[in-house]
């Protein structure tokens, strides 16, 4: 039987940076995509996807709103999580993992990159990022 291929929820109110991961990551992985905090909540209240790639900012919100009821939620507290954001000054990163993120990825997205962090940590879960 062949293994279903993984779930990402990828939350980005940008079309060009949510094609951009799509044509990165689709061929691999099925993605969900959210533009919004409603509709990412939404599509969590439906199914656990088995990791999550957040934009910090959204339009009518924040990623860091998504995370937090993330996790509290006792059912997706295990789901990975990786902030994408422009935000990259020295504390950013600290202030993510702080909030309950397990990894970071800055924009511009190095399309080399993404897939390793995405892949690492579909593997090993949300201690990967604490590797």
């Amino acid at each position: 039987m062949e293994e279903q291929p993984k779930t990402i929820l990828l939350v980005e109110d940008d079309h060009a940076n949510r094609k951009l991961i799509r044509v990165i990551l689709g061929k691999h992985y099925r993605i969900q995509e959210a533009e919004s905090v409603e509709q990412a909540l939404d599509l969590l209240r439906n199914r656990k996807p088995d990791l999550l790639l957040l934009d910090i900012r959204l339009g009518s919100g924040s990623g860091l709103d998504i995370i937090r009821a993330v996790r509290e939620n006792a059912e997706l507290d295990a789901v990975p999580a990786v902030a994408i954001t422009a935000q990259a000054m020295k504390n950013d990163e600290s202030r993510f993992l702080a909030a309950g993120f397990d990894g970071y990825v800055s924009k511009p997205i190095d399309t080399r990159l993404l897939p390793e962090v995405v892949e690492r940590f579909l593997r090993g879960g949300r201690r990967a990022g604490h590797a």
